[in-house]
This record gives C-alpha cells, sequence and structure tokens, in this order.
C-alpha cells in the first residue's frame, strides 16, 4: 500500500437512496490513517449503510467512496475480494459461527484467505487471543462464554489478517459497564499496535469520545457536526447538544415523519 495518500478512506458528494427513501445526502468524509474516528448518530441516521458502503456491499447513487485511492463501486469483483482482505469488521451482533470454537473463529479468516502452515496459523491465533484476554478461553464454544467475551473474540477475529482498515458497528451494544471501558480499550490499544485506521459507529458517547480521535455526527442522511470530541463536548449545535447530553426535546424528533395521529383517526380538521 501506498503512504502517500493520507486519507485512507475518503467520502466525496456521496448520496444513497433505497429506492425513493434517501438514506445518505451529500457526505463529504475523511479517515485518515491510524486515527480513530467515530461515525455517531441516532438509529436510522446512516451510518451502517456508510460502512456497508466502504466495504463494497451497497453502490452509492452519486459520489464516490475511495479507499488506498480506489473508487470502491467501480472495481471488480476480484479487486473488491482483494481489498476486503485488507478490511477487517466487527459486526453489530459479534456474528461468530456458533459450531465453531472460539479458537476455529478467529482461524476461520485464516485459513480461507492464507496457504499459511497449520503450526503459524496456531501461533498467530493464539497471540490475537491473547491481545484480547481470551487465550485460555480458546477452546470454548461461543454459547460457552458471556456477550462482552465474544464480542471480545470477534474484534480478535476481525484483526486476524493485521488490517489496514477496522470498521466497527456498534461495538458497545448491549454491554455491560465493564465489558464497554474494556472494549473501547482495546479499540484504541489495537489501532495503535496495528497502526490501522479505524471508524467506529456507535451512539454511546462516553465510550467513542474516550477513544475518538474525530467525530462525525449524522442526522436524516446528513452531517450535521464534526470536529474532536474536545469540541463537540462544547458544541452549541443544537443538534450534538441533544445528542451528547441525551436531551427529550430538540432537532431529532421522537415520532417518524408523516401523517398526524389525528389525521390517521380521521379527526382531522373537516
Amino acid at each position: 500500500m501506498s503512504s502517500v495518500v493520507p486519507n485512507l478512506v475518503e467520502i466525496r458528494d456521496l448520496h444513497f437512496s433505497y429506492g425513493k427513501r434517501a438514506i445518505l445526502s451529500g457526505l463529504r468524509m475523511d479517515f485518515p490513517r491510524g486515527k480513530v474516528v467515530a461515525v455517531m448518530g441516532g438509529s436510522g441516521s446512516g451510518k451502517t449503510t456508510v460502512l456497508r458502503l466502504i466495504g463494497g456491499q451497497l453502490r452509492p447513487k452519486k459520489g464516490q467512496v475511495t479507499v488506498q485511492g480506489q473508487v470502491v463501486h467501480k472495481l471488480k469483483t476480484a479487486d473488491l475480494y482483494l481489498l476486503r482482505r485488507k478490511m477487517g469488521m466487527l459486526f453489530q451482533h459479534g456474528a461468530l459461527f456458533t459450531d465453531l470454537s472460539v479458537f476455529e473463529n478467529v482461524a476461520f479468516p485464516l485459513r480461507e484467505h492464507t496457504d499459511l502452515p497449520e503450526e503459524l496459523i496456531r501461533n498467530l491465533v493464539l497471540m490475537k487471543l491473547h491481545a484480547v484476554g481470551l487465550r485460555n478461553a480458546a477452546m470454548l464454544k461461543p454459547q460457552e462464554i458471556s456477550g462482552g467475551m465474544a464480542r471480545r473474540v470477534a474484534l480478535a477475529r476481525s484483526i486476524a489478517l493485521d488490517p489496514e482498515l477496522i470498521m466497527y458497528d456498534e461495538p458497545f451494544a448491549g454491554l455491560d459497564p465493564i465489558s464497554m471501558g474494556v472494549t473501547a480499550n482495546l479499540i484504541r490499544n489495537l489501532n495503535t499496535a496495528l497502526g490501522s485506521t479505524s471508524i467506529l459507529v456507535s451512539h454511546d458517547v462516553q465510550e467513542c469520545f474516550a477513544i475518538a480521535d474525530y467525530v462525525y455526527f449524522l442526522s436524516q442522511g446528513k452531517i450535521v457536526a464534526s470536529g474532536t470530541p474536545a469540541e463537540m463536548m462544547v458544541s452549541t449545535d443544537p443538534y450534538v447538544k441533544q445528542f451528547v447530553n441525551a436531551e427529550a426535546d430538540g432537532p431529532v424528533p421522537f415520532h417518524y415523519p408523516g401523517k398526524s395521529l389525528a389525521d390517521d383517526l380521521g379527526l382531522g380538521a373537516r
């Protein structure tokens, strides 16, 4: 990979929709090499869609996503698969193979994408599990460990190939406070150790602000604010204030937009 391009991932004038329903509109985002960048916003704001566009699972309606200077949606299938080998993905619910042991889950990408000898695979898997504190749980099945441990196993699997880009989709969802803190520290420390670029999609303010170098806030498919965590903490932007302080009243409405209840019940003006 070339080190000339300062941003590992760049998004320019990105638009995406499902049919006529717009999901993302005019996004411009930079993800510099070696940094942890958080993409935050409420449910349905388009955060996970950004990850899917970066990974080439979706194609933009307009604009482009570039990774390592390559326009993702223009790549041929073989080239896209090569690019994906340089990405790690922590899925929202872990997505571990329930019939495989912890060891075999982490070994899976190494067996699938390399021709390494078994002894080296074993050593690499144990090193990855050691990095997340679960080397001694290698022979257990996913159902035999806690939810927080399962998330750490998924994290070990996502870094099995030492990716340059790691994407995290709601890594703190459903975790207890201790597990959340452990996971946040692992994300930051692994990013530093691997020299990776990390994209962290989440709505957990405290954990993200503790480890992120930069934050983008999405609302209704648009970037409404961006800056360092310190800048976001003192922001006077109404959306950021509502989100950071968990306020019920603000720019983000409680009800999905549409007709009023009175109209639905036939009680509107006659």
